[in-house]
């Protein structure tokens, strides 16, 4: 356990109450092209063993449940750990609490250690360490994340992008430190390289298209990192632009579903 992940699990707002039902209903899981990706780069369809470092919910864990003998998610937050075992029926899967860097898991074993919208809130030198410890040779670290925001409508991104701008300035005004600002997810790709880890590390982008109504969109924004412990604060839902995006997405989208378009980054690396 680290001092940058208590502190960031601490300021993410994940902890509040009812905060991991909400994210478990408006998180989208990672697409099935990027899984399929995943498993063939590890080596085949099917994987032994599968770790999903940081897994929240277990959006992401479940996600494996048909491509892996094994599936563990590793989460130190218990309010989403009690969630994710609470939503999971697939008998292969199952969580264990702990940090990433300290999974106590056995090593060698793992085909696939990967971390789904979650290594930017870790540190990662020890979370790389860690993952190096749990891979077989020739097995694969992949973060992945999505790009916000989603691809919907030019009034909806608009409106969602200054919410993610007001959401900045506000947390930089309480001086409340994201995990991303401290570990930016554009550099994950160069602390896999620079870790000396793995014998080849590159970047992959995928893509997920789903029908979605308004109050997913609106669902996705305030699932977001922070946006509870900021109203908590005392920041309003005006200050931080999502009185104004609500009234977009009601507008542009109504009581329709429309499309959504999201963009996910994978940075890998293999084990040699």
């Amino acid at each position: 356990m680290t001092k940058f992940s208590v502190q960031a699990i601490e300021q993410s707002g994940y902890l509040r109450a009812g905060f991991a039902d909400h994210y478990d209903a408006y998180r989208p899981s990672p697409p099935e092209d990027l899984l399929a990706a995943l498993a063939r780069y590890a080596g085949g369809e099917r994987q032994r063993r599968v770790v999903d470092l940081g897994s929240g919910t277990g959006l992401s864990t479940r996600a494996w449940a048909l491509r892996a003998d094994e599936v563990i998610g590793v989460e130190p937050n218990p309010a989403m750990l009690a969630v994710a075992r609470a939503q999971t029926a697939e008998m292969n899967v199952r969580f264990v609490e702990a940090f990433a860097a300290e999974t106590g898991l056995e090593g060698g074993t793992a085909d696939l250690v990967t971390c789904s919208q979650s290594f930017h809130w870790m540190d990662r030198e020890a979370t790389l360490a860690e993952a190096d410890r749990l891979l077989r040779q020739g097995g694969v670290f992949a973060a992945y994340d999505f790009d916000m925001p989603p691809l919907v409508h030019p009034e909806v991104d608009a409106a969602f992008t200054e919410h993610l701008k007001l959401r900045r300035q506000v947390r930089d005004e309480h001086r409340v430190e994201a995990g991303w600002t401290r570990t930016p997810k554009h550099t994950h790709l160069d602390a896999i390289q620079e870790s000396g880890l793995f014998t080849y590390a590159r970047e992959a982008v995928f893509e997920d298209t789903a029908e979605v109504d308004a109050d997913r969109i609106l669902g996705l924004a305030r699932s977001l990192g922070l946006v509870p412990e900021l109203l908590a604060l005392g920041a309003s839902e005006e200050d931080l632009g999502l009185t104004r995006l609500e009234e977009v997405v009601r507008s542009v989208v109504g009581g329709e579903r429309i499309p959504w378009v999201l963009g996910y980054r994978v940075r890998l690396g293999v084990k040699g």
